[in-house]
């Protein structure tokens, strides 16, 4: 990777919390992958679905509507934004600019489009690191609401049940740390440990290296180092001076 692109994410990603922008971050682990992406384009993109998330917000008032509720319907039902069920461990499903341009990815990935647009339209709503499955959290009457960003759903008591049975193997209530709010550079880590684990297992070494070294900016370790230096290149031998 070269150094300009990762010191570019790191200068982004070692911002506050509330001054870290997730999308440009999100975008930014695509770079190394599509290295003329465009990422003012996308966050254009965004701005747009932002404004026209903000035109429904009345009419969600006026239906008693969780707005970020309305907000996923719009990007599930009328754009078809969904989960990719065909081809869940594609890696494209992990970048956001083509989660954007195909509208299908992984739970994480459509959170991010979730928060990003309806933080775009004021709403106020989170990311939820639950086991197995990414959920985003939003304010409600009564109190947290949970969406299901690879449906597009509400998530009641027993889907919360259902999904942490299927992570855990435990059918009972999940622990409530579980459904806590997750900082951004944590969701991003989330983002690039799926990306490793897919290149782990097809034995993609370069692209692996890429992924790690951005884990290690954002969370550092004795763990990655070591698993970088054995996926360095070995170094070249100087060339032979024939006499």
């Amino acid at each position: 990777m070269p150094a300009a692109d990762l010191a570019l994410f790191s200068h982004v990603v070692t911002r506050s919390e509330a001054d870290l922008d997730l999308a440009q971050a999100a975008l930014l682990i695509a770079e190394p992958e599509y290295p003329e992406l465009d990422i003012p384009r996308y966050l254009e993109q965004l701005d747009q679905l932002g404004e026209r998330a903000r035109l429904l917000l009345d009419e969600a008032n006026a239906a008693n509507e969780p707005p970020l509720r309305r907000v996923t319907r719009m990007l599930h039902d009328d754009l078809g934004f969904a989960g990719n069920d065909g081809d869940y461990y594609d890696p494209r499903n992990s970048f956001l600019n083509e989660v954007l341009d195909r509208r299908t990815g992984i739970p994480i990935t459509l959170a991010v489009v979730i928060l990003e647009v309806g933080r775009r339209a004021g709403i106020t709503a989170h990311g939820v690191g639950f086991p197995g499955h990414f959920l985003v959290r939003t304010a409600g009457p009564h109190g947290p609401l949970f969406l299901d960003p690879f449906t597009g759903a509400l998530c009641d008591r027993e889907r919360l049940r259902a999904l942490h049975a299927q992570a855990t193997g435990e059918s009972r209530d999940p622990d409530p740390r579980l459904l806590e709010p997750l900082e951004k550079r944590l969701i991003l880590a989330r983002m690039l440990n799926n990306l490793r684990g897919i290149y782990a297992a097809a034995g993609d070494g370069e692209r692996l290296h890429g992924v790690l070294e951005r884990i290690q900016v954002l969370a550092p370790s004795d763990e990655i180092a070591q698993q970088l230096r054995a996926l360095a290149p070995p170094p070249r031998s100087p060339p032979r001076i024939m006499n």
